[in-house]
């Protein structure tokens, strides 16, 4: 028995969404899709790991669509692409999370909470919305292994993370230091580099900032004779001024001596600074103005300059220290030469506060300065700021200490002050800072020469939004930089998405590599494999379990553990199943509880650090299939190594895509992907930030519910390129819908409508190409030219030019002009060559767009695609469409572009002149630009004119004699650029155009003039060709195409016109009252000034359009079956019945 087409009374996107979902589940399609391409060519893929403790927002469904995309789209190609999901389980995020649940802090962890539960708290918290990015997963069709994903706290992902930490390690590329870093308070840790440069972490701030007098000690006597001595320093951060103990000058800068007064205490000063710094330090006004008339108060302060030397010469000068809270010990205050001193702004005199910078602790080291540090409790040497970002509190400090070395009356005030508001959640918004509180205590001592507020860019922790400080931390680092040159070169080879953000936002961090700070002083994470001797003479890197347990058997040997814990639980080294590594933990506290015994007999304890969180993601393509200990000869034999595509957020272009470069390159030497595509932000329609504070946020769960997700994906893709930002719009994901996916939905149930009525299956025999009408041999060509484009597209990382190209076949050729022109070739008749060729050609075409668009909208080509078949085999199971080029034919597609480029043209004259397309008008005018363009319009002259109701098309000479006149209009601003001071007297020469020069413009797309005996070439897109209405006529310009419209309607026209408007109100009525599309009726007309001479001309025109067997003007009775028909503004009466 024949098995029909199915038939749709509705269409509802959503629906399709859960109807094929729900069917793709009970096929384990996604399984069988990856279990038919065993044996093929591996495509590999890397899935960023999200993190499970937070909701997945709508941004995600960007990101999952661009990675699904390219695996379906590789699937189909042949490929065997596993996709294995993760989740990212350690680190800040989490940890966060859990302190805020729990009400604790960093510090309460081992006191309030053991680490044991601590962990097990964060174990529990990174998985809270599993569910919910499980479901979003499955609603937006993001094919990804959820049921076998990497768990970045698994042990065996730990290990595979050890052994990389081992290979670097080996390298000499890892090692300990104590250097300054970014540390985050609020976080408790560290930060490396490349999380201090996550987007939005540099963040503008207004502080306070100061300009104060240092005095000087035994000044020579050209700085004597007026008040006291000082050097005058700036600093955008008062709050490290109590832990000063240099000033830096830069050797070959000019410095001024200068009389003036302070301009608060109205003290005489002497003062030195940078002579290019003199104008913005003091009041130009001042300079020269007698100092003997200035009054404390006066707005200008007189200045005087009364010496000058170089930077050397003050270099070894001691100055009075500023703030005397702590001494630091001897070789403090005094002034040492600085390479990076400058005169951009400040003073050219800087202050150094060696626990504080990076640049100050060198060059204190350079020139023998002490830092100052204070010794704590705990016997560590600390800066004078705690962990927790206050100045140490007095009971902290160690009681020696504080009797040698501490003023403590001076100092009490100031104990435990956070250096930072942001710092203390007991502060009001507005309450004083202490670089305020400090500021003001100089301007009452009479040693703050300026104080003011200062715009200027400071870091922020990327997890907790509060100000970063730079801070002396004892780190292990990475040596990044010895594999600068190498991670560059790699990154050469890499196709980036776009590649603007390849060369530039990347490839400007590999030039500017620092070290990786690798130290986390936290918690949950992966721990540092190191265990090292307390002296520090003697360590080891573990790189495996099996390592570490043979460690422990030594280290009970002897005698410094009594048992081996793994051993204990039953761990058998060597068994990678989950079952028996699930019974070790290589967290903490457990690791911290081993201790292990050095070659010389030592024990040794592991560095209490944790990893960065940013080096377990990146360890993701060998720690997820648990490398080299599993999967080792899969990975060397290329089958899982390097990954062909990865795709995350713009933000991880220095997190998740460094990692993975840094890692690849450092331990294999080679690039962990070869291509990436870095997505942009997804913001609201008005281009802001989404956020639930904001109330702008979209749910994707809802948006899915109430779109589908296929309307959703095509709408994210095809509106603008992923790396672009997208300014999210409903009625954009709307229009979508109605444009593309209900045209191709009216497109296949008119095809499904026809060839139910006709029989057709689509086993018939094809009909010979040859043999094909040109319009079938049109968009056969097309369609072939389509697959050709979507697949370059695709194949070059660029969805949205594929989703584009699709779209426009859909819309505009294959329904609005395609199944529009040939409509009549499916109605009525019986069967024959031509009718089984239209059914064929629409088949293929509908059957192969079902493919194309497969990748993007995976439900609803899905459904389209079964539908066309009649079973229940999958698009996804399907191989990829191959382009025919031997179909391709582009003369005919350039022509009847031509065609639909001057029917829009005609129909917007229309729309213009008010004028229907169901009323006929007389001519159209096309000047050809040359013989191609004339022949090309000789062959689609009758088809035009059907498409535009008009009679004729004459087709006339493009030259001065053309009774058509253009004229050029100049685009100023692409000549200004191009001819600069030229421009005018080019923009006179292209007014001053003929119609003979102006016809070559824009045939050969460019003209050369001649102005001041030099030649200037002028494009066509530096200008704008007009064409000039005609009496009676009206004219248009697109490229170089020109249509010229009479819009005289004569009453013969309008005699036509209104026939049409009969036969389109009759065809209306039978929609309305369900005819059978066979069915044939009888038309009775009353009798009417308007209709009369139109049903008379035009009866055999009107009875066969409507399938009219009887067509009469006469009496119409006052039944149901009669009808008041509005035609152009006129009410007729008609009575419409069916032949028996």
């Amino acid at each position: 028995m024949y098995n029909k087409f199915k038939e749709y009374d509705s269409f509802n996107l959503s629906g399709i969404n859960k109807e094929m979902l729900d069917d793709w589940t009970r096929q384990g399609l996604f399984g069988q899709s990856i279990k038919e391409r065993e044996g093929s060519p591996s495509f590999v893929f890397y899935e960023g790991p999200p993190s499970a403790n937070g909701m997945p927002g709508i941004h995600h469904v960007m990101a999952r669509t661009i990675k699904d995309i390219f695996c379906r789209y590789k699937t189909m190609k042949g490929f065997h692409v596993k996709r294995k999901a993760g989740w990212d389980t350690h680190g800040l995020p989490v940890e966060l999370g859990v302190e805020k649940n729990l009400g604790i802090t960093k510090e309460d962890i081992g006191k309030k909470i053991s680490v044991d539960d601590y962990n097990a708290a964060c174990r529990s918290e990174v998985m809270k919305y599993t569910r919910e990015w499980e479901t979003l997963t499955d609603r937006m069709g993001y094919w990804v292994d959820m049921n076998d994903p990497y768990i970045t706290y698994d042990n065996r992902y730990i290990e595979s993370v050890w052994w990389l930490l081992r290979q670097l390690y080996d390298k000499g590329y890892l090692y300990k230091g104590y250097t300054i870093q970014p540390y985050s308070p609020a976080a408790g840790t560290g930060l490396s580099s490349h999380e201090l440069n996550q987007p939005g972490c540099y963040r503008d701030v207004k502080d306070t900032t100061c300009i104060a007098q240092f005095k000087i000690i035994d000044a020579p006597e050209n700085l004597q004779g007026w008040g006291e001595p000082y050097f005058l320093a700036w600093t955008t951060t008062p709050w490290t001024l109590p832990s000063n103990t240099a000033l830096a000058v830069g050797p070959s800068i000019r410095y001024d001596i200068i009389r003036t007064f302070n301009p608060d205490s109205g003290e005489k000063v002497t003062v030195v600074c940078a002579d290019a710094l003199v104008g913005s330090v003091l009041n130009p006004k001042g300079a020269g103005q007698p100092l003997d008339s200035y009054v404390k108060g006066d707005k200008v302060v007189p200045y005087e300059i009364v010496g000058s030397c170089d930077g050397n010469s003050l270099v070894g000068m001691r100055y009075d220290q500023l703030i005397k809270w702590m001494n630091p010990g001897e070789g403090a205050f005094r002034v040492i030469p600085g390479d990076y001193v400058t005169t951009d702004d400040g003073t050219g005199i800087v202050h150094i506060a060696g626990t504080f910078g990076a640049d100050d602790l060198r060059v204190s080291r350079q020139n023998g300065v002490p830092p100052l540090t204070l010794v704590d409790r705990d016997g560590n040497i600390r800066p004078m700021v705690d962990l927790t970002g206050r100045f140490f509190r007095i009971e902290d400090i160690d009681p020696e200490y504080v009797k040698s070395n501490v003023d403590v009356e001076a100092y009490r005030p100031w104990a435990g002050r956070y250096v930072k508001n942001a710092y203390d959640p007991a502060l009001a918004p507005d309450a004083e800072t202490l670089d305020v509180a400090i500021c003001m205590m100089l301007k009452q001592q009479g040693l703050a020469f300026r104080i003011e507020k200062h715009s200027h860019s400071y870091p922020h922790c990327w997890r907790t939004d509060k100000p970063v400080l730079y801070y002396p931390l004892d780190s292990w680092f990475i040596r990044t930089t010895a594999a600068r040159e190498k991670l560059m070169e790699l990154n050469g080879d890499i196709k980036w998405k776009p590649q603007s953000t390849g060369s530039g936002r990347f490839g400007k961090w590999l030039e500017n590599l620092q070290d990786w700070n690798l130290s986390r002083s936290r918690y949950w994470g992966t721990p540092l494999p190191i265990w090292r001797t307390e002296d520090g003479s003697e360590e080891l890197c573990v790189d495996s379990v099996a390592m570490l347990y043979d460690e422990i058997e030594k280290a009970v040997s002897a005698g410094v553990m009594e048992s081996n814990p793994y051993k204990d639980r039953g761990f058998v080294p060597g068994v990678f199943t989950k079952e028996n590594y699930e019974l070790i933990d290589l967290h903490r506290p457990y690791v911290d509880d081993i201790v292990l015994v050095s070659p010389t007999g030592k024990p040794m304890k592991r560095e209490s650090d944790l990893i960065d969180v940013w080096f377990d993601s990146g360890s993701m393509p060998y720690a997820q299939i648990h490398y080299p200990f599993e999967n080792k000869e899969a990975f060397d034999r290329g089958d899982l190594f390097p990954a062909d595509f990865i795709a995350e957020g713009v933000d991880q272009t220095r997190g998740w895509f460094f990692t993975l470069h840094a890692i690849a390159g450092m331990v294999f030497g080679d690039r962990a992907y070869k291509a990436v595509i870095s997505n942009g932000l997804v913001l609201d329609k008005d281009g802001n930030k989404m956020s639930k504070r904001l109330g702008n946020a979209v749910n994707p769960f809802d948006a899915i519910e109430k779109f589908g997700s296929d309307p959703l994906r095509w709408y994210m893709i095809s509106n603008s390129s992923p790396w672009d930002n997208l300014k999210f719009d409903e009625a954009g994901v709307q229009e979508v819908s109605r444009k593309l996916f209900s045209t191709l939905y009216n497109t296949y149930s008119f095809f499904a409508l026809y060839a139910n009525v006709d029989g057709f299956t689509g086993a018939e025999p094809a009909v010979d190409m040859k043999s094909l009408p040109e319009i079938d041999r049109w968009i056969l060509s097309l369609l072939n030219s389509l697959v050709k484009e979507v697949e370059e597209a695709l194949e070059d990382y660029e969805p949205t030019k594929a989703a584009r190209a699709i779209s426009e076949f859909v819309c505009d050729n294959l329904s609005n002009w395609y199944v529009r022109l040939n409509r009549k070739r499916f109605w009525g008749g019986e069967m024959n060559a031509d009718k089984l060729a239209a059914y064929q050609t629409l088949y293929k075409c509908l059957v192969t767009v079902a493919k194309l668009m497969a990748p993007v909208s995976p439900f609803f080509a899905d459904r389209l695609y079964r539908d066309l078949n009649r079973s229940d085999r999958s698009v996804h199971l399907e191989l990829f469409p191959e382009a025919d080029l031997a179909v391709i034919d582009k003369e005919l597609e350039d022509r009847m572009h031509l065609a639909q480029t001057v029917t829009s043209m005609v129909l917007a004259l229309r729309r213009k002149a008010e004028i229907k397309v169901r009323q006929p008008l007389q001519k159209i005018l096309v000047p050809a630009v040359d013989d191609r363009q004339c022949k090309a319009l000789e062959a689609i002259k009758g088809l035009i004119l059907s498409e535009v109701n008009v009679k004729e098309l004459e087709i006339v000479g493009d030259d001065d004699k053309s009774i058509l006149v253009k004229r050029v209009k100049p685009d100023f601003k692409k000549l200004g650029p191009k001819f600069g001071k030229q421009m005018k007297q080019v923009a006179a020469a292209i007014q001053a155009l003929g119609q003979q020069e102006i016809s070559c413009l824009e045939r050969d797309g460019k003209i050369t003039l001649m102005i001041d005996g030099t030649e200037a070439s002028v494009d066509a897109a530096d200008v704008e060709i007009i064409s000039e209405d005609i009496p009676g006529w009206l004219v248009a310009n697109e490229g170089n195409v020109t249509v010229a419209l009479d819009i005289t309607v004569t009453p013969s026209l309008r005699q036509e016109g209104v026939a049409r408007e009969i036969v389109n109100r009759v065809q209306n009525l039978r929609k309305s009252r369900d005819y059978q599309i066979t069915d044939r009726i009888n038309i009775v007309f009353a009798a009417s000034q308007l209709t009369d001479d139109a049903v008379a001309g035009y009866a055999d025109y009107i009875s066969r359009q409507v399938l009219a067997d009887t067509l009469a003007v006469g009496e119409v009775a006052d039944d149901e079956l009669t009808e008041v028909l509005d035609i152009d503004g006129t009410d007729v009466k008609v009575r419409i019945t069916l032949s028996k």
